[in-house]
């Protein structure tokens, strides 16, 4: 093969350099540098289609869909393996929900990306490029794994990209959504407490030593609660007892607010709780202001679920610190103390369970969690007439994101619909919001020999609510059980069939259950949870008596005690202070 001549040499690696570059800004969000390096690439090269492809990329980022497909067909055209144009189509399926074309585009362009990356090695100017798309393919094709129920999947795809990332905190970020995502699938106890330290492995920073700390169990205790989460999500509605029924004479209240705020955050800063803003702090600035707060005891609520407050946590801003309420494993963080759960969740002595976390176990005598809905939103009134005195048929359903969905509980859910006689299944859900989700649930469903006639899929909805008045027994999810939608569809008045496994996260719904005060629900093993929702659906005067009583009696139960809830949570507080004290410094 005859050589380049050296000024064609040198304009293809100056050309290589602009990609790169355009590459680094695409990652960095600059839409600006990136139309530049093409501006580049097009006066070495007038026409060329990398330039093309640079350009489609940020006419994608930058909402101009028509034009971001012309420009890609056109690369396409061209060169109909180009990698970026590839990821430019699967930005554009990504954006319409077209989970069905997004899903094997980004897989093929995964499976090539990897291949010349490691052809390639790191010393080749094409490597820094092919290393950047390949890890951004594998964060799309996670995102898409999991908006079709594919937990697992995208699991992997997070695994993948936080092998591939550059900085410790950016491998540290995707890590902890990789430990996020496990949750939906079984996982060993111990299996899981050796995966959640390697996070701890990946945070590099220095802790507090707070060696000057007055060890006094005669003050008042500060108390900081950390999260990202003070506005309308799923975990506020446990949360006003924390920041509205404390002891005032015995304790003073901090709120760490790291995420967004809306309505419900309003109402929450107008508690008796000094209030901190840590949007857009750097985690060792974040905790070097909970620090100066002099906080004796932090309390993380979001574990290692969307935008944690974990590297917060890492530097030990305060002196005890735990973890609970928002996240159901250990965060495998050893500077971590303790981990909130109760005597159902993890029974005291049981071993087994654990073995699977970091922290020392706090166990509440009744729940961790302690259920408040009309603080956070008005709540429509239960449905006392049940679907099954309108409709002469048992109504089955569920409402718990799809991706909690395995195989094995649908292998269940089907002996349940063929052991009641025309009893029909609701599954409602965001995953049935988009066309492509709908057909990726209904396939998992066809392969495993449902009879589709007796399913109902429904979209979210807002008013999802006032839907629990269509179904007679709610169905819960299991490794990974319902929390809020189970406590939510108890306050409907709709009894929840849940079944108990041997971790903290595959026991929240025997615990909601137990301290709601219906513990007959409650399942030991797969032919229990079978029989336990067949017996019901054929006593229809008992499913009316769940409809008409669920709500007062949850009312009156352990899982809304608020009072008694407080005075437990802050006598674990005195304890583990007091503790403290008597610890060596």
């Amino acid at each position: 093969m005859q050589e380049q001549p050296p000024k064609a040499e040198h304009a293809a690696e100056e050309k290589l350099n602009w990609l790169k570059l355009a590459t680094k800004f695409s990652a960095d969000g600059d839409l600006k540098g990136m139309r530049a390096c093409a501006q580049e690439v097009n006066r070495l090269m007038e026409g060329d289609v990398d330039a093309m492809a640079v350009n489609a990329e940020v006419a994608l980022y930058s909402g101009r869909i028509d034009e971001a497909d012309e420009l890609a067909q056109k690369v396409l055209r061209a060169q109909p393996r180009h990698p970026r144009a590839r990821m430019v189509q699967a930005g554009l399926a990504a954006l319409e929900f077209r989970l069905d074309d997004e899903i094997p585009l980004l897989a093929d362009l995964i499976e090539e990306l990897s291949c010349k990356a490691k052809v390639l090695g790191e010393e080749d100017l094409s490597y820094a490029i092919y290393h950047q798309m390949l890890k951004r393919a594998r964060g799309w094709l996670a995102d898409a794994l999991y908006l079709a129920g594919e937990a697992k999947g995208a699991a992997h795809e997070l695994l993948m990209s936080s092998r591939l990332a550059d900085e410790a905190d950016e491998a540290a970020e995707l890590y902890s959504k990789y430990l996020f995502m496990r949750n939906y699938r079984h996982l060993g106890a111990k299996e899981g407490r050796i995966k959640a330290e390697y996070y701890d492995s990946l945070i590099d920073v220095q802790p507090y030593a707070h060696d000057n700390i007055v060890r006094s169990s005669q003050r008042k205790l500060r108390i900081g609660y950390i999260s990202p989460d003070f506005r309308e999500h799923a975990v506020s509605y446990f949360l006003t007892p924390l920041l509205r029924h404390f002891d005032g004479e015995q304790f003073m209240v901090f709120c760490y607010a790291t995420g967004r705020s809306d309505a419900v955050t309003e109402r929450f800063r107008t508690r008796r709780v000094t209030w901190r803003d840590l949007r857009g702090r750097q985690p060792r600035t974040a905790a070097r202001l909970i620090a100066e707060d002099k906080i004796d005891v932090l309390v993380d609520l979001s574990g290692h679920s969307q935008d944690n407050a974990l590297p917060i946590m890492a530097y030990r801003p305060a002196p005890v610190q735990i973890s609970g309420i928002g996240y159901t494993n250990t965060t495998g963080l050893h500077v971590i103390d303790y981990f909130l759960s109760d005597e159902i969740c993890i029974p005291k002595g049981d071993r087994a369970a654990e073995v699977g976390f970091t922290e020392h176990i706090l166990r509440m005598p009744h729940s961790h969690l302690c259920y408040a809905p009309e603080e956070i939103r008005a709540m429509p009134e239960a449905g006392y007439e049940t679907p099954v005195r309108r409709n002469g048929y048992v109504t089955f359903g569920s409402f718990n994101n799809f991706a909690k969905v395995t195989d094995e509980i649908l292998l269940l859910w089907r002996g349940i619909l063929e052991s009641v006689k025309g009893s029909k299944l609701i599954i409602k859900g965001k995953i049935a919001s988009i066309d492509a989700g709908l057909n990726f649930a209904k396939h998992r469903l066809s392969l495993l020999n449902y009879d589709l006639t007796r399913v109902e899929f429904r979209p979210y909805s807002p008013d999802y609510l006032e839907q629990y008045r269509d179904i007679d027994i709610a169905l819960d999810t299991a490794p990974y059980n319902g929390g809020l939608t189970t406590c939510e569809a108890l306050y409907m008045g709709v009894p929840v069939i849940s079944l108990r496994g041997r971790t903290h996260g595959s026991r929240f719904g025997a615990s909601i259950l137990t301290n709601a005060g219906v513990r007959e629900l409650v399942a030991e093993n797969d032919i229990n949870y079978v029989r336990r929702a067949v017996q019901l659906a054929e006593s229809p005067k008992l499913i009316e008596a769940y409809h008409m009583g669920l709500r007062a009696n949850m009312k009156r139960s352990p899982l809304m005690n608020v009072q008694g809830y407080m005075e437990d949570l802050e006598n674990l507080y005195q304890e583990i202070w007091e503790k403290f004290c008597a610890s060596k410094v």
